[in-house]
């Protein structure tokens, strides 16, 4: 049998964390959970889990953060999952199998995650498949990234989708999502600024454009009616103050 280390990062999660722990506790051979100094109700929540390691650590950015979570893991196995993220039924039951599976060092295992917007499953606007690599043979991954962090493998990944949704439970209201995505679009200006990216003055001027006609057009959100609307066209808006920001980072003195 395969063991499983769950690792969570947490900041104020006492609304979401008992649902992502719940989900996961029939698979976890141990839960670490890493958390930046919350002042609500996370810890005391937490500590009512078994096999479960609560570690104080302070933010350091989402990937260092998370390399760091990963670090603490004994396990065979890392399952990165996030503290608003739960497992359907159907998921479950593709982990547990995996736990009786041979596994190639090199095979990392996707899903394919499903976002609730303000209690509606959303599949269009581009928000599914939305697939993502969260579990790989302990010490043989890494991330790295500012924001919308990503995996570098040790060498070249076996990549393997499960059966079943991760449930992304992010966006309880539509000022949440706004919210939340214009400051994914300003950690994104200053991550590109960084590594030295720059816009010229068509892709500033069309990207928001582009973007709205991908999600809310091709990739159909037209279909989810208002919410749709409302989600491509805050999309947008984030795309253009993204970029709005990246401008005024390039033209300040190095």
């Amino acid at each position: 049998m395969n063991t499983i280390s769950v690792v969570i990062i947490t900041l104020n999660e006492e609304k979401q964390i008992a649902r992502c722990l719940d989900s996961v506790a029939t698979i976890a051979d141990e839960i670490i959970v890493v958390d930046s100094y919350s002042t609500d109700a996370t810890e005391e929540i937490c500590r009512r889990y078994d096999r479960l390691t609560f570690v104080k650590h302070a933010w350091e950015g989402y990937a260092a953060q998370k390399n760091y979570a990963d670090s603490l893991a004994t396990c065979d196995l890392v399952f990165s999952i996030d503290a608003d993220e739960a497992l359907s039924d159907e998921l479950l039951d593709s982990i547990k199998e995996l736990k009786a599976k041979d596994i190639n060092d090199n095979e990392v295992f996707s899903m394919n995650r499903l976002t609730n917007y303000c209690g509606k499953w959303i599949k269009r606007c581009g928000f599914y498949p939305d697939n993502k690599i969260r579990i790989w043979r302990r010490g043989f991954a890494h991330w790295e990234g500012l924001i919308h962090e990503w995996l570098v493998f040790e060498n070249n990944p076996q990549k393997t989708l499960l059966d079943g949704d991760l449930l992304h439970y992010s966006y309880d209201s539509p000022e949440g999502y706004r919210r939340q995505i214009f400051h994914f679009a300003e950690l994104g200006a200053k991550s590109y600024y960084e590594r030295g990216k720059k816009t010229g003055f068509f892709y500033w001027l069309f990207s928001p454009a582009i973007n709205f006609i991908r999600t809310y057009i091709i990739k159909g959100g037209f279909l989810e009616g208002r919410d749709g609307l409302y989600i491509c066209r805050t999309a947008m808006q984030a795309t253009r103050h993204k970029y709005n920001l990246l401008r005024e980072y390039c033209k300040q003195p190095r």
